[in-house]
């Protein structure tokens, strides 16, 4: 008997004014803490040209995915891009394949905006599914010290 790998029926969709609440309770229960629910609302107050998509299964968010504007910056230019991050789906719906859906629907936004490059801090077995490498191979460092060199990857689109 083969394992098959539960999808769900979820929508994908902007964030709406309202759902503020329930995307900082996904954040906080996925990550099991605050930090990336306070970042979230602190991202949502700085920068309105963000792209917030949230996954719904009936009336419940389930998940949410962030981009932000990103830069790249060298001795001569400055390319912006978009940053992910965070990517969030309720503990009881994880590895269902929310999250992959999450992160296609968003960069399937970012390429339509002709955006250059998505960076990445995450995990290094998640996100070179959907074409990440590691920002090292093209000289890109994280502003951020400590940062694990797998962890740090980058999408040129």
């Amino acid at each position: 008997m083969s394992k098959n790998k539960l999808t769900l029926n979820s929508i994908i969709r902007s964030e709406l004014i309202g759902d503020e609440k329930q995307i900082r309770k996904v954040n906080a229960l996925a990550f099991g803490q605050d930090d990336e629910a306070n970042i979230v609302d602190a991202l949502r107050e700085k920068l309105p040209e963000r792209i917030s998509l949230v996954a719904k299964m009936n009336t419940e968010i389930v998940g949410h995915i962030l981009f932000t504007p990103a830069v790249i910056e060298s001795d001569k230019n400055i390319i912006r891009g978009m940053g992910l991050a965070p990517m969030s789906v309720l503990p009881a719906y994880q590895n269902k394949g929310i999250g992959s859906k999450l992160v296609r629907e968003g960069l399937e936004i970012v390429k339509a905006n002709k955006t250059p490059f998505v960076i990445v801090l995450g995990h290094p077995n998640y996100y070179p599914r959907f074409g990440f490498e590691k920002a090292s191979k093209y000289q890109i460092k994280s502003e951020y010290e400590g940062v694990p060199d797998e962890a740090f990857m980058i999408l040129i689109l």
